[in-house]
Parts: C-alpha cells; structure tokens; sequence
C-alpha cells in the first residue's frame, strides 16, 4: 500500500465516533490557543496606554518673567492631558505618593512649587534646572515603569525646548537692541568726530593767531624796554635839570643884584643847560604818543588770546566727551594767557589812568621845550634883560621840578609796564605752544574720532539684528538643533504585528507536537505489513502534515480576519507556513520515533531552546552566549527572519534563505525517521517491555 493512502487510512480513523471527532477539531484549534488567542492579549497594548491610571501633581506656584507670567506646570498638565497617553488623575502630592505605594496608580508626575521659577531662571544671575519628579513602582508592573521613562523623556525634552525657545528669543531680541543702540553710537561719534573736525580747525586758527600774538608781544616787550630805559634816562636828565634849574633860581632870586656879573659869567653854562630841557622835552614827548596807542593793542590781544584759549580748555576739557591726557598742558596755557591778560590790563590801566597826566606832562614838557629853548636862544642876552631872566628862570625852575616829578612817575610806571609786556610775551609763548600741542592733539583726536566711528559702524553690521520671523526661526533651530529624521523601513503598525513571526511558529510547533500524541510517528499497519522504511516515514508524515495545512489555515485566517493582522506578503506567508508546518511536522515526528515516550519531552526542551536563541523578542546578540551559539543551527532562528520579511516587507533573501534550511531540515528529519522505521521493523525485549510509558 502506498504512502498517501496509508497517511489516509491514519485521518480517516478520526471519523469513526463523536470522540475522535472532538480530539481532531481541538488538534485543528490548538495553534489558536498559541497564535492567535496570545497575540489578541496583547495586540496594541501602546494603543490603550490612556486606560492606566497614573497620578499627576502639579504644585508649580508660577514665576515672573520680564513682566509675564509663567505657568510652566499648567503648560504641561494641560500639554498632557491632551495627549491621552495615560489616564491622569490630578491629585495631591501625598495622595499620589500613597497611591503608586498600594498600586491605585502605576507611577506619578510631579511639577515642584519652584518649576516655573527654575525653568525661568536661565535669564537671571543663578541659572537652575528644572526638576520633574517620577515615581514608579516595579512591585505594580515593571513594563509600566519602562513605557513611563520612554513617556516622560520626550516630555521633559518638550519642556527643554520650550524653555529655551523663551530663553533664546531673549538673546535675540537682545542682539536687535545692541544692533540699534551701536548704530546710535556710531552715528553719535559721526557727529563727535565732525565737532572735534571743527575744534581742530579752530585750534589751527589759535595757533596761528597767537603766532601773530607772540610777534607783537615780542615787539611791546621791547618798545617798553627802550622806552622804560628813555623813561630813566629822562627822570635822571629831568631830576638834574629841576635840581640845576632849582639852584638856577635860588641863586638869582637870592643874589638878583649880583645875578648880572653870573649870568654873564655863565651865559653859555645856562645856553647848554635850556637846550639839553628842550630837547629832551621833545623826546618824551614823542615817546608819550607811542605808549599811549600801544598798550590797548596789547591788552585786547592779550584778553583775545585769553578767551580763545579757555573756550579751547572748556570745549576739549570739561565735557564728558573729550576728555584726554592733553588737558592739564591745555590748563596752565589757559591759566599763563589769564595772567598775561591781567598785566597787560594793569599796563593799560596805568596808561589809561595816567592819561591826563600824560596829557599835562605832555603841555608841561611843550611849554618847558618852548620855555628852554627861548632861554637857550636868549642866554646870550641875559645879562641884557635881567628881570626877564629872572622871570623865566622862575618859571623853568617851576616846569623842571614839575618834569622831574612827571618823569619819576612815568619811569615807574614805564618799569611795571616792561615787566608785564615781558610776561606778556612769555605767557603768548606758552600760549602758542599749548595751542600748538592743542591742535596735534585734536588732530590725532579726529584720526582717532573716524576710526571709531568707522569701528562702530562695522561692529554695527557685524551684530545682527532680527525681526520676529527671523527670531522664531533661529530660536527653533537653536532650541532643538538636533533633529531625530527617523525613516521606519518596513514599519510594523502594532505591537502584535512585530510578535506575530515569533508566536506563530510557536503555535505550529505546539500543533505538531500534539498531533504526534494522537497520530502515530510511524504507521503500525505499515511496519506490520514490513513495508519499505521510507514508506512507513512518509505514512506517519503525512497525516501530520495535512492537519498542519488545516491549523495554518485556521489560525491565519482568525489573524487576519478576526485581529486584524496585514502581510505584505499574504500568499507567500501561507505557503512559507506550509512549509515551516510540514518541517515542524518530520523534526517532530522523527524524536517520537526514534526516542519514544521520552521523545515527547525532547520536544518540548527543544522548542523551549529555540524560543529562547530564536532571536523573537529582543536581538540574540543582547542574550547570554551560548544562546548566540546555538541560534544558527535551529530552524526557528531561520522562521521568525523570513517571517519577517513576509509579514513586514523587506527583501526576500532571508526567506529564500530560510525555505532552503527548512527543506534541509525536513529531508534530514524524514532520513532519520525511515532510519528509526527499520530498526522499529526488528522486536527486541525492549519494545516488548518498554522502561517507560507515556
């Protein structure tokens, strides 16, 4: 009898009796319990994450921030709130610290009564971090704590970002108010560096005026000098001819009888004597005119030079502005002009008040040059006109005395006046060369006046200066400058999705295994008979094999229809499964055959090490070594890759990969099982009385 009629003489016992029946529809539905029933539990279980209850308190008291104020707590619970990712109940601090403790709630979120006023603080002196408190308890669900680090990460990090937003909108606004007030200052040193332009200008007019100054100081200075030794000369002349003049009269008016016999002895004595008056009398009076024109010229220069150069000091000195190292050389050059301008006052003074002196002395000295010199023309007649010689010696000796004590008085003033023009000059001098150093200085002040303008200008457009969109821009590149691009190949929509290559091999696993406990590994009606070895394997595959087809069917169509699990793949997911049940099947069905009752609990070790190195739930790599080590030689390493793909999508050389392993696998196992059907065909005492029964 042939293979497939065997394996269906083994199927059609299950039709005899409502019992075999029974057994057949819960081998067919035996998978669900593994599949199907396992990933419905936990098919979205992030999906329905709003249905676990979790504490939230918010005690955030609010902060002040330029004038606005802050809510970062009410921000967030609200921001919470309507994500729906857990079920928040806004509570006390203590009644969520109790109730995480009796498992009311899973875990809690804590806003601290500081939260806004840390979370503002990065604009102020002492910058603090804001604290968000969790509290989990592992002893509740320990999955739950893991989902809440995840959760509250990108929570916090929304926060972070916020806050900088606001921190760094700040530093924005900031640069555009720098930006407009150095534009301001440089516009302001524009105009400084055109004012000092001006003052250099003026200091050059200063200098060149006060040139001109120092030249007629210097000229004054020596006039008053000749004229003060004419002054002397003049007083010393005048007090000899008012002495001379003097003991002229006393001795005519003393001896008039015996004048006679004098004058005619010294005709020629009083001749010389009246001509000296006379000339001399001219000479001051030529100087007289010169002094009197030349000493308010000389005090309007001075208090001129004067003036300018204090304007000079106020302007470059005592404003906020331009203030530098030359202003105490500016200070004393101001101070010398000051007192050259009083001297030269004091001069003028003494001129103006002697001025009606002068005036007389001036009469005085014409009527004693005329006076004189009619007595020295007519000295040679003297002895002949006696009384009137006598009158007119009278007469000279009274304008002598008169000169004499006008000379005295010009002589001193004509001193004080050389010692003021002499310190007139020297003080111009000083002027001059203040005005000088004053006009090298404003020079290097312009030079370095344009250099800061030309500074400020270019920090000006250096330093940015953003309008609001340019602001909101920069402050969201900043505030998250690192970006997650994240590109899912392949996606899986749910998390039952990315199970579903792990669990359903397991349910085809646990689907063979059970058939094996109600079919035989190996036919007995085949091994009686003494049928070939190959023969009795594929008699005992194949029933095993058809109800496989049958519990993929079901379990893939309750996935798809029922939970609602999409293949990218659908058709070559179904025939891969084929495949993976009729390999399960031969592995299965050889470790019956050849080990018997203690085969079924091979099984069962074997599947447990192929779940555990299969790779289904976390990478194999992240398991302990020897399970790295045994993953490339199990069949399920293989599945739960190709389903993968299947399901998933992706490429599909894994999955060609697997089908060659699996068909490797089936043809091994099926060696092995036509190998263990020979040695059954011979009885031995052991499989008369075997050790042991299941």
């Amino acid at each position: 009898m042939h293979a497939p009629r065997l394996a269906a003489l083994e199927l059609r016992r299950f039709g005899r009796g409502k019992l075999p029946r029974a057994a057949l529809v819960a081998l067919l539905l035996l998978p669900l319990l593994y599949g199907a029933l396992y990933l419905w539990s936990f098919w979205d279980p992030y999906g329905r994450l709003d249905r676990i209850p979790v504490a939230l308190v918010n005690d955030d008291k609010g902060a002040s921030a330029d004038g606005k104020k802050v809510t970062a707590g009410d921000d967030i619970t609200e921001g919470l709130r309507a994500s729906g990712t857990f079920e928040w109940h806004e509570v006390s601090a203590a009644t969520a610290r109790k109730g995480v403790e009796d498992g009311t709630y899973y875990l809690s979120l804590t806003m601290p009564a500081d939260f806004s006023r840390r979370v503002t603080s990065s604009a102020g002196d002492s910058p603090e971090t804001g604290a968000l408190q969790v509290r989990t308890n592992d002893a509740n669900n320990y999955i739950v704590g893991q989902i809440s680090r995840t959760v509250f990460s990108e929570v916090r990090s929304a926060a972070s970002t916020k806050a900088s937003r606001t921190f760094l909108d700040r530093i924005f606004v900031s640069f555009s108010d720098i930006h407009g007030q150095t534009v301001k200052a440089a516009d302001g040193t524009d105009q400084l560096k055109g004012g000092i332009g001006t003052a250099e200008e003026g200091s050059k007019d200063l200098a060149d005026g006060l040139k001109d100054a120092k030249k007629g100081s210097g000229k004054l200075s020596k006039g008053l000098k000749k004229l003060d030794t004419g002054a002397g000369d003049l007083a010393d002349g005048s007090r000899q001819v008012a002495a001379g003049t003097q003991t002229l009269a006393d001795t005519v008016n003393g001896v008039a009888d015996k004048v006679g016999p004098f004058l005619k002895d010294n005709e020629k004595t009083i001749g010389d004597t009246a001509q000296l008056v006379a000339d001399s009398a001219k000479t001051i009076r030529a100087n007289l005119g010169t002094l009197a024109k030349t000493a308010p010229v000389a005090a309007k220069g001075a208090h001129a030079a004067s003036d300018t150069l204090a304007e000079v000091y106020r302007a470059r000195c005592e404003s906020v502005v331009l203030k530098d190292d030359a202003c105490p050389d500016l200070k004393k050059a101001a101070t010398a002009a000051s007192d050259v301008a009083k001297v030269a006052d004091d001069v003028n003074s003494l001129v103006a008040d002697q001025n009606g002196d002068l005036k007389k002395l001036d009469a005085n000295l014409a009527t004693l040059q005329t006076q004189a010199q009619a007595l020295a023309d007519r000295a040679p007649h003297l002895s002949e006109d006696l009384d009137d010689a006598v009158a007119k010696v009278n007469r000279l000796n009274d304008g002598a005395s008169k000169v004499a004590a006008g000379a005295r008085t010009l002589h001193t003033g004509l001193g004080t006046a050389k010692t003021g023009a002499a310190d007139l000059d020297t003080g111009v001098g000083r002027l001059r060369t203040g005005a000088v150093d004053l006009n090298g200085g404003l020079y290097k002040l312009v030079d370095g006046s344009g250099k800061l303008a030309g500074g400020l200008h270019d920090g000006a457009a250096q330093i940015p200066d953003y309008d609001k969109q340019d602001r909101d821009q920069r402050t969201g590149v900043m505030a998250d400058p690192v970006q997650l691009a994240t590109q899912d190949l392949h996606k899986a929509p749910n998390y039952g999705t990315g199970f579903a290559p792990y669990f359903i091999p397991l349910s085809l696993w646990v689907g063979a295994m059970v058939a094996y406990m109600l079919i035989a590994p190996m036919n007995r009606r085949a091994l009686a008979a003494g049928a070939s070895a190959w023969r009795i394997a594929l008699a005992g595959w194949l029933p095993v094999v058809a109800v496989g087809v049958l519990q993929t069917v079901a379990l893939m169509a309750v996935l798809h229809w029922a939970i609602g699990l999409e293949m990218a793949h659908t058709a070559g997911t179904i025939g891969f499964l084929f495949l993976v049940t009729a390999c399960f099947a031969a592995i299965v069905q050889w470790l019956n055959a050849r080990f018997g009752a203690a085969g079924r609990i091979l099984v069962l070790a074997l599947l447990m090490l192929q779940l555990t190195s299969a790779g289904g739930t976390y990478p194999v790599q992240t398991s302990p070594g020897f399970f790295n080590a045994i993953h490339p030689f199990l069949p399920m390493s293989y599945i739960v890759e190709a389903l993968r793909r299947l399901i998933t999508g992706g490429g599909l050389g894994p999955v060609w990969h697997a089908c060659v392993v699996l068909v490797a696998f089936t043809a091994g196992a099926l060696a092995l099982t036509a190998l263990s059907a020979r040695h059954r065909q011979v009885w031995t005492l052991d499989r008369l009385h075997p050790e042991l029964s299941l």
